[in-house]
């Protein structure tokens, strides 16, 4: 869009369709912690958000050799370049917007 092209052309790997499609493992975690407080609940975010991130790349970089987001060198805050600890608020506030998205849906569907 700064070069004037507005197709919003873009790429992705099919790696990242499981990856995405994993988003369901979020409801039951959303179910199980409603009852805390929103800071709890962002933090909680935070850290299974790390974990899917984590593992998810692991696991493609164990059968390919590299990931797609390799965070490597990008960063002082990268681990292991599959997860940057400074995308921590990034991810709290995406959580607690998950949460709003999943009660718009379940109102929807009601």
């Amino acid at each position: 869009m700064l070069r004037g092209d507005y197709s919003l052309r873009g790429f992705s790997y099919i790696w990242m369709f499981p990856i995405y499609g994993a988003a369901f493992l979020l409801e039951p975690v959303h179910e199980s912690i409603r009852g805390l407080k929103w800071p709890a609940r962002g933090m909680i975010w935070v850290l299974v958000i790390f974990a899917m991130e984590f593992a998810s790349g692991l696991i493609i970089k164990m059968a390919v050799g590299r990931i797609p987001w390799d965070y490597s060198g990008h960063s002082p805050y990268s681990v292991g370049g599959l997860i940057r600890l400074d995308y921590a608020p990034v991810w709290f506030v995406v959580g607690l917007l998950f949460e709003q998205a999943h009660e718009f849906l379940k109102k929807l569907l009601r």
